[in-house]
């Protein structure tokens, strides 16, 4: 394969209204069929009429800014001081929203567009049906990467072609069958075409030749495919955001064992999932004995006889009241990271005679 990154040049400004497709296909009528169209989505957004107006300067456009923060954020991420990662209304998971001031009068900002696959599927048709061109189109923008310094361009919407490159199921050369290799082949593009597009040099539109020898027959599901589903995300809150919610959550937690025996390894993975951040010296043992449950059965008042494990908390010593205290909010954790493993719990006396402070009876 050999591909070449080509600039379109002569767009210039793009204001609500403009006809992209005439812009495009004037500035480059060397397009030809099978040729990747990389679109910032900035000219879309403006074409579109996505803009909002905003004070130049001062607290008022700050306020104009969050307000229309708040109207394009589905819910919040992570927030450190003034910057916020958001995941939009779109599905997508980025610092502020996308809005963006560059490139625009100092009295607007751009928004997203409403809809990016949308706006690729229609540029793509206009000009196959008033060029004669069939060809791919992406919608880009510009965001980070979690654990990565540095921007990249990635792919808002796509028409044209798959968004993601399926590898399951091939074989390598080594005779090794691909199991979870699923390349976003619309985001390499994206950042493909970025390197001669530039922030500063207002060239707002590439094309990507030789990567397709034809274009799919319909436009396909778009960058939608590129969402991950929530169950599926392991990383959906910052830290400190995560915290809040299992603390939340912690104080909502179901009083009592589950009706299904507890499972000791996810006991175990609850135990050791908390180790690092209960107070020094608070220890949790877990007890499986069948002759101790049942003493508890006899003698605590309000042991569930279902429960078939406990565990006993013994704070640090010598036990003091302040003790006491982190040791309820170790309890707390650990109920959390019980109740994420899946295993309900109940708080209970410890056993008589224990030198345990505390029991929670799963």
């Amino acid at each position: 394969m050999r591909l070449e990154i080509l600039p379109v040049l002569g767009i210039g400004d793009v204001t609500e209204g403009d006809d992209l497709a005439a812009l495009i296909a004037t500035a480059a009528p060397w397009l030809r069929d099978g040729d990747v169209l990389v679109v910032t989505s900035k000219i879309v957004s403006k074409a579109e009429g996505r803009l909002v107006d905003v004070p130049a300067d001062g607290p008022e456009r700050l306020a104009a800014r969050d307000e229309a923060l708040a109207a394009e954020t589905a819910r919040v991420v992570a927030t450190r001081g003034a910057t916020r990662i958001v995941q939009t209304h779109h599905g997508f998971v980025m610092a502020s929203a996308g809005i963006d001031a560059s490139n625009v009068d100092k009295t607007r900002l751009v928004l997203l567009p409403q809809d990016p696959d949308a706006s690729a599927r229609a540029l793509r048709a206009a000009l196959r049906e008033r060029y004669d061109l069939d060809v791919a189109v992406i919608v880009t923008d510009t965001m980070g990467r979690p654990w990565r310094n540095g921007l990249t361009d990635v792919a808002l919407g796509v028409a044209g072609m798959p968004a993601i490159r399926d590898h399951r199921g091939e074989v390598d050369p080594y005779g090794n069958e691909l199991q979870l290799t699923q390349m976003a082949v619309v985001d390499e593009l994206a950042g493909a075409g970025e390197l001669i597009k530039g922030k500063c040099d207002q060239v707002p539109v590439a094309v990507v030749r030789g990567y397709l020898t034809a274009t799919a027959p319909d436009d396909g599901v778009g960058a939608r495919a590129l969402v991950r589903d929530a169950e599926l995300d392991l990383f959906s809150l910052g830290t400190a955001e995560a915290r809040a919610a299992g603390l939340a959550a912690a104080a909502t937690l179901s009083d009592g064992p589950g009706e299904a025996p507890a499972d000791p390894a996810a006991v175990a993975r609850a135990i050791a999932a908390v180790a690092g951040v209960v107070a020094p010296g608070t220890a949790f043992t877990p007890v499986t004995d069948a002759e101790v449950r049942a003493a508890l059965v006899a003698t605590v008042p309000g042991w569930p006889q279902r429960a078939t494990v406990l565990v006993l908390g013994q704070p640090p010593t010598p036990v003091d009241p302040a003790g006491l205290v982190r040791l309820g909010a170790d309890l707390q954790r650990l109920r959390t990271a019980l109740a994420a493993e899946g295993v309900p719990s109940a708080l209970l006396p410890p056993p008589p005679g224990s030198t345990a402070a505390a029991c929670l009876a799963l």
